[in-house]
Formats: C-alpha cells, sequence, structure tokens
C-alpha cells in the first residue's frame, strides 16, 4: 500500500480540504523533493517552521550528538543540560526582561500555558484578542481566534473573551486612511476593554504580523499605542510569536519591528527548524507566580529539540536574519511593481520572508479572489513551486520559504507566481 492511500484510510485529514499529491520524501535547503523525484522550491517551509532550511547541516549535528547521549529524562523532574542552556539563550536574546521560559511541543500548548500563567499572576480572568487572528485549534487558543471558519463547529468556547479590530489598513474597519485615521484601531482597544467585558481582563494576545489572517501588518505605532493602554489598565500583554519568531520577519522577533516589550512571549514553528518544540518566556516576577501542581510537560523540554534550538539560534543570528530582511524588501518590491499592470493583485505586504499577495477580482472593489488565489496555489504546485493560501477567505497567497533561499531561488518564485497570476487572469 502506497503513502496516498495509507494517508486515505489511516490518517484522519477531514479537517483540511486536501492533502497536497506531494510525497515529501526530503529537502535540502530551500527545496523540497517529492518521491518520484520532482523538485519544489518550498515557499511555505512546512508553515513558516524549517527558517534555517530544510537538513540543516548545523542543527541536524547537535540534534544527533543529543540523541546518542540522552532522548528524554523528563525536564521539569531533573535538571537537563540542554533545557537550562537553551532557557539562559533565549533570556539573552527576546527583548525586554524576559527571562523565565517554559517549553512544551507546540504552539497551541505555549499560548495554553501563557494564559494559565497570566490568569495566576494578575488574579484576572478574560481576555482581548484580536478579530481575523489566529492562535492554535485547542479549546483556549480557539477561544481567543477570530476567525469563524477555524472555529466552526467546536462551540461553545471559553467566555470572557472580547475582539478588537484587525490593524488592517488595506481594509480599514472604520474606512479611513492611515495619515487620516490616527491610529483609531489602536484607540479602540481602550474603549472595548472598557465596555465589553467585566473589567477582569488580564492579557491582550496578539501576533506582531498576523499569518493566518493573511500576513496582515499592523501600522507603525500600533503596537505602542496598545501597550500605553494595557500599562494603563494593568493588563499584561502576551506576544504570539509562534509564526514571526526566530527571523522569519527580518528581525529575531517580529515585535522587535515595534519597539514594544511583551509580558510574555509564545515561542514555537521555527525554534528548532522542525524539531518539535514551544515555549513561554515571561518576565521572572510574573513567571514566578507558578505555584507547586501549576503547570507540566511530559515531553515539554526534550533534550534532542533543546539542542536542536540552540544551534538553530546560532545559525540565524550568524547573517542570516539580515539577509533574510533584505531578500523579502527585494521580493515585495518586484510584486509591488507587478502590481501596476496586474489587476488581480490588491496589496503586497509583509515583514522579511513573510509576505503575503493579495488577490482581488477588482482593485476598486476590492472583492476578494479568492478563486483566483486557489488557481494560482495550484499552477504553482504544477511548476515546482510550494505557496500557501491565507486570510479570512483564503484570498493571500502566502511566501514564506526557508530563509536561507538564494537569489536566484527568489526570482524563480516571482516568475512562477507572476505566470500564474497571468494563467488565473486569462481563466477568468
Amino acid at each position: 500500500m502506497g503513502v496516498k492511500e495509507q494517508y486515505r484510510d489511516y490518517v484522519m485529514t477531514g479537517f483540511v480540504k486536501r492533502v497536497e499529491p506531494v510525497v515529501a520524501e526530503r529537502g535540502d535547503g530551500a527545496f523540497l523533493y517529492d518521491a518520484d523525484g520532482t523538485e519544489y522550491i518550498d515557499c511555505f517551509a512546512g508553515i513558516s517552521v524549517t527558517n534555517a532550511g530544510h537538513h540543516n547541516e548545523k542543527v541536524l549535528g547537535a540534534a544527533l550528538a543529543q540523541a546518542e547521549k540522552l532522548v528524554h529524562a523528563c525536564s521539569y523532574v531533573y535538571h537537563v543540560p540542554t533545557v537550562g542552556a537553551l532557557a539562559e539563550k533565549l533570556a539573552e536574546v527576546t527583548p525586554g526582561g524576559l527571562q523565565k521560559t517554559f517549553f512544551g511541543n507546540g504552539g497551541a500548548e505555549a499560548i495554553e500555558g501563557a494564559f494559565r500563567l497570566a490568569k495566576r499572576y494578575s488574579g484576572r480572568r478574560e481576555f482581548l484578542a484580536i478579530e481575523s487572528s489566529f492562535h492554535g485549534r485547542s479549546f483556549a487558543t480557539l477561544s481567543v481566534t477570530g476567525n469563524s471558519g477555524r472555529k466552526k463547529g467546536g462551540g461553545p468556547y471559553m467566555p470572557g473573551v472580547a475582539y478588537v479590530p484587525t490593524p488592517y489598513c488595506y481594509r480599514c474597519f472604520a474606512e479611513s486612511t492611515p495619515d487620516k485615521c490616527d491610529l483609531l484601531c489602536a484607540r479602540r482597544v481602550a474603549e472595548i476593554a472598557r465596555l465589553h467585558l467585566s473589567g477582569d481582563i488580564c492579557a491582550f494576545i496578539a501576533e506582531p504580523v498576523l499569518g493566518e489572517g493573511g500576513i496582515i501588518v499592523p501600522p507603525e505605532g500600533y503596537f505602542k499605542r496598545v501597550k500605553e493602554t494595557l500599562d494603563e489598565m494593568g493588563i499584561l500583554f502576551i506576544c504570539d510569536e509562534v509564526q514571526t519568531g526566530f527571523g522569519r520577519t527580518g528581525k529575531l522577533f517580529g515585535i522587535e519591528h515595534y519597539g514594544v516589550e511583551p509580558d510574555i512571549m509564545t515561542l514555537a514553528k521555527g525554534i528548532a527548524d522542525g524539531w518539535p518544540l514551544s515555549a513561554f518566556i515571561a518576565r521572572p516576577e510574573i513567571a514566578d507566580a507558578f505555584q507547586v501542581g501549576d503547570h507540566l510537560s511530559t515531553f515539554g523540554g526534550n533534550p534532542v529539540s533543546c539542542a536542536a534550538a540552540l544551534a538553530n539560534i546560532e545559525f540565524l543570528t550568524g547573517g542570516v536574519i539580515d539577509e533574510a530582511a533584505r531578500k523579502g524588501e527585494a521580493l515585495m518590491a518586484r510584486f509591488r511593481e507587478l502590481q501596476r499592470t496586474q489587476p488581480l493583485i490588491g496589496e503586497v505586504r509583509g515583514k522579511g520572508l513573510m509576505i503575503g499577495v493579495e488577490l482581488v477580482t477588482d482593485q476598486a472593489t476590492k472583492v476578494y479572489g479568492t478563486a483566483q488565489a486557489g488557481f494560482v496555489r495550484q499552477y504553482c504546485l504544477e511548476h515546482g513551486l510550494l505557496i500557501g493560501v491565507g486570510g479570512n477567505f483564503g484570498s493571500v497567497l502566502r511566501i514564506q520559504p526557508p530563509l536561507v533561499i538564494d537569489d536566484a531561488q527568489l526570482e524563480r518564485v516571482f516568475a512562477t507566481v507572476a505566470d500564474g497570476l497571468e494563467a488565473a487572469a486569462g481563466a477568468a
């Protein structure tokens, strides 16, 4: 029985429209190879995971060396050297006074733990979140996810959550423009916090760039204005860096673009270049609020994954992130130039190599180009390029390659997407 048949008969896949017809057998750098030898440029990176590239020798070598010594010993029962070393490294490289880390296995687990810590520290129970956000598929993370498509059929969800407007200038909720709105989306946070809940708000959670929501980049000054409000009201800021962390946006962490220090930060995806690991890190006074029995993870802080993460951070901070920023700006400039002649492109946005190309059927009316995005994604697949599609209506092409992708490969990416857009326009 082949792997496609095994998936059909034995793997739960009903939660996705389809599993792509790619048998991912091996990877190398920015490339993924099918079992039949077909080569793809991987511009989705396992949903923004393999930032250091597939089969990164530095990361792989560190993981294998650790595996030969110790695979598991439960890092919350015993002192494990790689766990301590990684926690110290994260305290060194994360912004502000973040210092103490809890390790888990996936992004949703990290956010659930951050919520538990925020409640314990503050003594409060309610949360603020952003419309169009995505924070995971567990009960609590879906409760603060502002996307009905992700939540359908799973309710009722956690009470005590209020949503603030998406900082989405292209589709401003007030139909304003950046030069006139005076950050109305940020100002609404204070109004909603005061009016929509009971005054028991412990934390506001936000992604520095909304990933699943369609690579939405908040305007300059948004997070500073929001953080002022949070500080005035005694509300913690949980920064969800699950997708934006570890160089994806052209800085080690996405929030660094905005000059704001979170109270708690959640990490996963790119932390260990594909080895399963997540974390949340907090200021010491917040972290120390946990009491005996409050939290634990059997596999959290796996020694092998932690060794991989240490090597991954060393690799990425050796100039790779700065290059990712340059490459991303260059690629977005190409797409913005194409926008002048390609009517399907509504907006090009992103930071670093976290790029969204929003498609529309009409640039004036901004009608969502959902079918066109699906067409382009399929075209790219058939022509050796793997990309994602996001946004609440599936109209945004998501281009998030390994940060090690080179300029020649990015030229192929641009050319293939451009050809796909031309084909989609012709098929309309």
